[in-house]
């Protein structure tokens, strides 16, 4: 007897519906009419339990892959995994923009739950209580090992850490068994490495002070020494400089500790897949997290160049080749066949976001939002629908999905495979979707960009009415904030053109009751001041 996922064992045998006190009578049957001790050893002949590793870029566009249909930058790693796995068309993340989308990742729960899910400073205290379930924890619970590898930037501590001593609670009070990570963004400070509770290579004798309200004496700022800067800022990255980059926030000490930053990428790779060799003759669940392309953006000198992009589309070139050499290690260690992979980013492309670095200048051809609306930080599409392919060689039959995925269903349905039939806060199990066996996934789900939220439920989405500018000239991306309603059909408007909330006062409400349900607030237009 053999499952559709091909996974034999007593978690998946109870997820099957079948209990142990049958599978007792069944192989007893099976003995008394005659059938060969063979025959019963091959019905219950098990695969091994699969590894999960989640590749998680940060601020990759929809339209930032070739599979998604990019045509002026090359991403053939991520490609091959478009092509021998299942691409999704309507793959989210939970928010337009990282902490929320990270948090919605790890808890299966909605960021906008939570009223500190925003993109936090590099100080912030840990956002995840240590109680609550988590994705790592559901897989230790099966047996696994877990870590993650690159960017965390869901904070640590309790608010008041010493960088000098270990900083608890992190990653590994939350369910990570190893952990190696940049605690913030790689344009915030601190710039140093933490491994598991510690920064990695700190002399004790140069302790790290951090800041993110006033500077310390002595100490250069992009602002005031610009010909000490090998990066020029555009806007909010002035404070403390490292590596000639100018940073949000302040820092003195830990030189020694110090990151660089062109060599960012090869040192995670190196890290996961030295994690994958360490650990491969068990079960494991790796979340790598790389930093590109988020500024800034510093590729190493043997792919500067090699978009014609500049440097953003440099380090997603570099990426791919990343993504390329760790799926060489999980071939090379024999254990490809054997491990489901789930790629995706964290929201939406921006261009311009605090650096001069030819982004816009650069651009040509290419459209990192691809047929989306918006981008990074925005209520339309392309802040919140991004790439989404899941990858497991031999098991998953290639192909593409319409089917409506977040990243936020990974807990309930990671847990199904693992054969747990619970659901786990606003997570849904959708194992069967994302192994590409059907093509029905939610029928509705609540984003959220920069705490505003808005619904998309079957092929419309509504975005109730929100005081602010519609359009953010820091970044130049239409936010979407207006004071009515907006509601569009995806299928007949993927651009988000036309506005139907006038014509189709119906559909209207209908998701207005949609909304009202879910987020336990009836979104009404904004009284005008006068």
């Amino acid at each position: 007897m053999q499952t559709k996922h091909q996974l034999l064992n007593l978690t998946t045998i109870k997820r099957l519906g079948i209990g142990l006190l049958a599978l007792t009578c069944l192989t007893t049957i099976a003995c008394k009419s005659g059938e060969k001790k063979k025959d019963i050893a091959a019905a219950t002949e098990t695969k091994k339990t699969p590894n999960v590793v989640v590749i998680y870029l940060d601020d990759l566009g929809y339209g930032d892959v070739g599979a998604y249909g990019a045509t002026e930058i090359e991403t053939p790693n991520m490609d091959a995994l478009a092509s021998g796995g299942v691409r999704f068309t309507n793959g989210y993340a939970t928010s337009a923009t990282c902490t929320p989308s990270r948090f919605g990742l790890l808890t299966g729960v909605y960021p906008w739950r939570n009223k500190n899910a925003r993109i936090l400073p590099g100080t912030a205290p840990l956002l995840i209580d240590t109680a609550q379930f988590t994705l790592p924890k559901m897989f230790k619970e099966h047996g696994y090992h877990t870590g993650i590898v690159g960017k965390w930037h869901l904070g640590l501590g309790t608010g008041n850490v010493n960088w000098n001593e270990s900083i608890k609670p992190g990653p590994n009070e939350v369910g990570f068994d190893e952990s190696y990570i940049l605690a913030a963004t790689q344009d915030r400070v601190p710039t140093v490495y933490i491994e598991n509770d510690k920064v990695d290579g700190l002399d004790p004798k140069d302790p790290i002070e951090v800041s993110y309200s006033k500077n310390f004496e002595g100490e250069p700022t992009g602002k005031d020494n610009p010909e000490m800067l090998t990066m020029k800022w555009e806007h909010g990255h002035n404070n403390s400089i490292v590596n000639g980059i100018p940073r949000i926030g302040f820092m003195k000490g830990g030189d020694a500790a110090k990151w660089s930053d062109v060599d960012m990428a090869d040192h995670f790779l190196a890290k996961a897949q030295a994690y994958v060799k360490e650990h491969k003759n068990k079960p494991f669940f790796l979340y790598y997290a790389l930093q590109q392309p988020h500024v800034p953006r510093t590729p190493h000198p043997r792919f500067v160049g090699s978009s014609g992009m500049g440097p953003r589309g440099d380090v997603i070139v570099e990426a791919d080749w990343c993504i390329g050499e760790f799926m060489k290690t999980l071939e090379e260690e024999g254990i490809l066949e054997n491990t489901l992979v789930i790629f995706s980013s964290d929201n939406g492309p921006v261009l311009n976001d605090g650096y001069y670095d030819d982004a816009v200048e650069k651009l040509g051809d290419h459209d990192p939002n691809g047929p989306l609306r918006g981008g990074k930080y925005s209520m339309f599409e392309a802040g919140t629908r991004v790439p989404f392919i899941t990858y497991w060689k031999g098991t998953i039959t290639p192909g593409v999905s319409d089917a409506i995925v977040c990243q936020m269903d990974l807990l309930s349905s990671l847990a199904a495979l693992n054969g747990d039939d619970q659901t786990y806060g606003d997570s849904q199990n959708l194992l069967d979707a994302l192994l590409g066996e059907v093509e029905t996934g939610r029928n509705e789900l609540m984003l959220e960009a920069g705490s505003k939220t808005f619904l998309r439920k079957d092929n419309w989405v509504m975005i109730p009415p929100y005081k602010g500018n519609f359009i953010s000239k820091s970044v130049n991306i239409e936010i979407g904030s207006m004071p009515e309603f907006q509601l569009y059909n995806l299928n007949e408007d993927l651009e988000q053109q036309k506005n139907l909330a006038k014509e189709n006062p119906e559909k209207l409400q209908e998701m207005i009751k949609e909304y009202t349900k879910i987020r336990g607030v009836e979104p009404k237009v904004p009284e005008v001041s006068k």
